[in-house]
């Protein structure tokens, strides 16, 4: 129904906005990776999904077109609701959460607060074949360097670096070097470190 709002940026948390549309006033739900990329600026636009129940009107905002399509995705799961999915767009980025569905890696989707493991199933039991065509992502290479990422990340945690700290630095790596075998994640990964 609405399905994005620009305006001039009221108000502005980890968790929701408040954008001002010529004097009318919209709350807006966001999650923390949305709320990283908008911009420092007065006008902003942000797509959005209106979740209407018996009780309640729902807004909620995205920077970009992709979180939301994500955002609905999940949303179609059963046991997933919108609170659940913002919870995961905050604890990972999209394009985690859509390499952990397209490779089956439940222990990433597991390791969402309020995740369990029959939920992070469902969820990539019944988004894989989505995400693979929606996305258009080549299941063998992802798998693969998978692999390779989580081997360099179990390796850089048993050198004694923090998961957390060294998730970052190896995603960097791959994004520089997406075939980059599991020694030279490591190494260029403690480089950084």
């Amino acid at each position: 129904m609405i399905t994005h709002i620009q305006g001039r940026l009221v108000e502005k948390t980890p968790t929701e906005v408040v954008i001002d549309c010529n004097g009318i006033g919209y709350h807006v739900n966001i999650s923390l990776h949305t709320f990283s990329l908008i911009p420092n600026e007065e006008k902003i636009k942000l797509f959005t999904f209106l979740q209407i129940k018996e009780d309640s009107h729902t807004l909620y905002g995205f920077v970009e077109k992709q979180e939301r399509e994500l955002f609905k995705l999940l949303i179609s799961v059963s046991g997933v609701g919108a609170s659940i999915a913002r919870t995961m767009l905050s604890s990972l980025a999209p394009q985690q959460i859509i390499q952990a569905i397209a490779s089956n890696d439940v222990a990433t989707v597991q390791s969402i607060k309020g995740i369990g493991a029959k939920t992070a199933q469902r969820v990539i039991l019944d988004l894989k074949d989505k995400v693979l065509k929606v996305y258009a992502l080549d299941e063998v290479s992802l798998v693969s360097n998978n692999t390779n990422k989580e081997e360099a990340l179990s390796a850089l945690e048993v050198l004694g670096f923090a998961r957390k700290t060294a998730e970052k630095v190896v995603e960097k790596v791959v994004k520089e070097d997406p075939n980059a075998s599991v020694e030279n994640l490591i190494k260029q990964a403690l480089k950084n470190l």
